[in-house]
C-alpha cells in the first residue's frame, strides 16, 4: 500500500552525506518508451538549504507545474540534460542508449559530484563515480525527482518543435508515445527520420511491403 503514496524526500542523500559523500546528483531519464524522438536524462545536484516545495515524479505533475518547478531548479541547483539520438537508439538499443544519455548528463554537470543517485535498477557502466540504483527513485528523493522534471520537461519541448516540422503524428501531445492515433499516422504517412526504426511498430511499416511475395 505505501509505495503508492510513496513523496519524495532528502533522506537517501541525507544518508549517503552520513557515509562521506559531499555532492551528490540525481539522475533520470525519459523517453525509453516512445516511437520517436530522443531519450533524454538529466543530474541534478540540489542545494539542501534551496530545495524547491513539490517536487515528485514529473508524472505526477501538470506541465504547468513542472515549468515552475524546473524554473525554481535553474536558479537553484546545477543542472545538465543530455540526449542520445534515435540513431544512437537503433544502433546501441534503447537500455543502453538510455544509459549513454546518462553518462553525458554527469559528464555536462558544471561541478564534479562524488555520488550519484540514479533512477532504475542498473548503474549505466560508462560512470566512474559511485552510485546507487534506487527503483522508482523519483518518487523516493528529491534529487532524481528534479532530473525527471528537468528531462521531462526539455524532451516534451523537443517533441513539440518536431510535431511543427512534421504535422498530423500528434507529437505535441503523445510526446513520440505509441498512442492509437500515432500509430494510424504512421501507417498513413509513413516513417519520418525521427521514428525509432528498431522499434516494432516502425519496424513493421518500413519491411511489410518487402514481405509480401510478388
Amino acid at each position: 500500500m505505501t509505495k503508492d503514496i510513496l513523496t519524495p524526500d532528502y533522506s537517501l542523500e541525507t544518508s549517503v552525506l552520513s557515509r562521506g559523500a559531499r555532492v551528490i546528483a540525481g539522475v533520470d531519464e525519459v523517453g525509453r518508451g516512445p516511437l520517436a524522438g530522443p531519450v533524454t536524462a538529466a543530474a541534478v545536484i540540489l542545494d539542501a538549504s534551496r530545495i524547491p516545495n513539490g517536487l515528485n515524479d514529473s508524472k505526477k505533475l501538470t506541465a504547468k507545474r513542472r515549468e515552475a518547478l524546473s524554473e525554481e531548479l535553474e536558479a537553484v541547483a546545477h543542472i545538465s540534460v543530455a540526449h542520445a539520438s534515435v540513431e544512437e537508439i537503433d544502433s546501441l538499443n534503447i537500455l543502453r542508449a538510455s544509459h549513454l544519455a546518462m553518462e553525458r548528463a554527469v559528464e555536462g554537470l558544471p561541478v564534479t559530484p562524488d555520488y550519484l543517485l540514479i533512477d532504475g535498477n542498473l548503474i549505466p557502466r560508462g560512470l566512474s563515480i559511485p552510485s546507487e540504483a534506487v527503483v522508482r527513485g523519483d518518487a523516493r528523493s528529491v534529487s532524481i525527482a528534479a532530473a525527471s522534471i528537468v528531462a521531462k520537461l526539455c524532451r516534451d519541448r523537443i517533441m513539440w518543435d518536431l510535431a511543427q516540422h512534421y504535422p498530423g503524428y500528434g507529437w505535441e501531445t503523445n510526446m513520440g508515445y505509441p498512442s492509437k492515433s500515432h500509430r494510424l499516422a504512421l501507417e498513413n504517412l509513413g516513417v519520418t527520420p525521427h521514428h525509432r526504426r528498431s522499434f516494432k511498430p516502425v519496424h513493421n511499416i518500413l519491411y511489410q511491403d518487402k514481405t509480401v511475395s510478388p
